[in-house]
C-alpha cells in the first residue's frame, strides 16, 4: 500500500509457502519494481522471526513489526516488565517506548480491548469452577481450560499464578522498530495493517475472489488480479465518496447503481433511448465520481439493439 492507503501491487503464492519466507521476497521484489523513496515494512507477528529482522536490517530497511508477546523471551521478560507511564494517543489507545540495548520496543495498550478481554477471562474462569465442582473427568479435552490448570493431590485446582500472567497481556500488543518516528506514530501506522484485513475481506466476500475452481497457477493468478484491479477500483470509489462526506453501504451503492438503465423507444421512425429515474444512492455516487448522469431523453443513432444496462 501506498502512503495513502492505495493498494499498488499484489502478491501470489503456493499454499504451501511459509508466511516468513515470504515477507522477504515480497521486500526485494518491490524495491526492483517501484521506484521507492522512503520505505517502512510493517508486518505482524505471524510474519515475524529474528531471522526476517536480520534481513531486514541487512538490506538497511525501516520496519515496524508486531512481537509475540509469550514466545518472544525478550519481550515477555523484557519490554512488558518495565515499568513506565504511558502516553495517551486517543481513547483506544496508550503507547510506552522501551528500550532494550539498541533494540527500540514499542507497548501498546488498549484499555478497552483489556476490559473485554478480563470479562471474557473470568467467564471461563466461572465456567471451569462449574467443571471443577463435577470432578476432573468433565475437564478432559478442553483445551481452553488447561492454561489455568494445575495439579493438586490428584486432582485440578485453579492457578492463580496462571491467572494472573495471563493478565499481563490484556489489552497490550508490542512493537519492535528501527524507525525514528514518535511512538504514537508507530502504533497508528501498525494499526493500518487492519487496512489490508479489510481488503482481504473485500476480495473475499464482497468481490467473491473465492472459491477459485481453476486447474492452473496462471488462470488462479490471472483470477487474484482481476480481483486486485476490482479492489482499487473499490477503494478509489469510497475514497472519492469520503472526500465528498458521504458514507454509503456498499450492498446499496451496487443496487442502486444496477438500477440506473435506459429504454429503447421509437417514435416518428427515430430512436430514442429514455434513462429511467435515479434512485436510492446512485445520482450522490455519480456526483463523487465526477461522472455526468446521462440525460433523461436523447436520440439515438445506428441500428436497433437490446436494451441493456450500463
Amino acid at each position: 500500500m501506498a502512503g495513502d492507503g492505495r493498494p499498488i501491487s499484489c502478491e501470489v503464492w503456493p499454499g504451501d509457502f511459509s508466511d516468513v519466507k515470504a515477507l522477504l521476497s515480497v521486500v526485494d521484489r518491490a524495491r526492483e519494481r517501484f521506484p521507492l523513496g522512503e520505505v517502512c515494512f510493517v508486518a505482524d507477528r505471524g510474519m515475524v522471526s529474528r531471522k526476517v529482522i536480520r534481513e531486514l536490517e541487512a538490506r538497511g530497511m525501516r520496519y515496524i513489526l508486531g512481537m509475540r508477546l509469550r514466545r518472544d523471551k525478550e519481550v515477555r521478560d523484557e519490554v512488558l516488565s518495565r515499568p513506565g507511564r504511558y502516553r495517551r494517543v486517543d481513547e483506544d489507545l496508550r503507547v510506552k517506548e522501551v528500550w532494550v540495548e539498541d533494540r527500540r520496543y514499542i507497548l501498546c495498550y488498549n484499555p478497552k480491548e483489556a476490559e473485554k478481554e478480563a470479562k471474557e477471562r473470568e467467564l471461563i474462569l466461572e465456567s471451569l469452577r462449574e467443571k471443577l465442582s463435577q470432578g476432573p473427568k468433565a475437564l478432559v479435552g478442553n483445551r481452553g481450560f488447561r492454561r489455568y490448570l494445575k495439579a493438586e493431590k490428584g486432582t485440578f485446582a485453579i492457578d492463580s499464578q496462571k491467572v494472573a500472567e495471563e493478565a499481563r497481556y490484556d489489552g497490550k500488543w508490542v512493537l519492535l522498530t528501527n524507525t525514528d518516528l514518535p511512538a504514537p506514530e508507530v502504533a497508528l501506522q501498525y494499526k493500518r495493517l487492519l487496512c489490508v484485513e479489510e481488503f482481504f475481506r473485500a476480495a473475499k466476500n464482497l468481490l467473491e475472489t473465492r472459491p477459485i475452481f481453476h486447474k492452473f497457477a496462471s488462470t488462479i493468478t490471472g483470477h487474484i488480479f482481476v480481483s486486485f484491479l476490482a479492489l482499487t477500483l473499490l477503494h478509489e470509489l469510497k475514497e472519492r465518496l469520503k472526500r465528498k462526506g458521504l458514507k454509503l453501504e456498499w450492498k446499496d451503492i451496487v443496487r442502486d447503481l444496477l438500477e440506473v438503465r435506459e429504454v429503447e423507444v421509437w417514435c416518428g421512425g427515430r430512436r430514442y433511448m429514455l434513462r429511467l429515474p435515479l434512485v436510492g444512492v446512485a445520482g450522490k455516487v455519480f456526483g463523487a465520481v465526477g461522472v455526468a448522469v446521462p440525460p433523461a431523453v436523447r436520440e439515438a443513432r445506428g441500428a436497433k439493439t437490446d436494451v441493456q444496462a450500463p
